[in-house]
């Protein structure tokens, strides 16, 4: 028989962070409706080898997607300020940027963080039992 998790309010910080990660790894959005006309430009072997090298793009796996589309689903246990603040927090926002966007002292914000997190974690903990 399978173990149920026990969601900590560590572990849901963590699964934030993987989200954060997951959605900057996703493809740019791009409008509809426009497109180029333009010829694809062929290179000579000359030419690529004096470019400059891009960076590899590495695109999230499908059960990356899954858990960040439930983090999407965690966010709406939680009041507005709170969502901000722990989306902040996964991003690695430095407490003295958050702290002077929000108004208060860091320990404040540091409180209202594990507040929010320990909500959704005790929400999580209450719907596995």
């Amino acid at each position: 028989m399978g173990e149920k998790k026990v969601w900590t309010a560590e572990g849901v910080a963590d699964h934030f962070e993987e989200a954060f990660r997951t959605l900057r790894k996703l493809p740019p959005v791009k409008v509809r409706g426009y497109f180029n006309a333009w010829p694809q430009i062929v290179h000579t072997n000359r030419e690529i080898l004096a470019m400059e090298p891009q960076p590899m793009r590495v695109w999230p796996s499908a059960s990356a997607i899954t858990r960040l589309e439930q983090t999407f689903d965690w966010v709406l246990w939680i009041e507005e300020n709170e969502r901000r603040l722990i989306w902040w927090r996964a991003a690695r926002r430095p407490w003295k940027e958050i702290t002077y966007e929000l108004g208060i002292d860091r320990s404040t914000a540091w409180r209202q963080h594990k507040l929010a997190l320990t909500k959704i974690a005790t929400r999580l903990n209450a719907a596995a039992a």
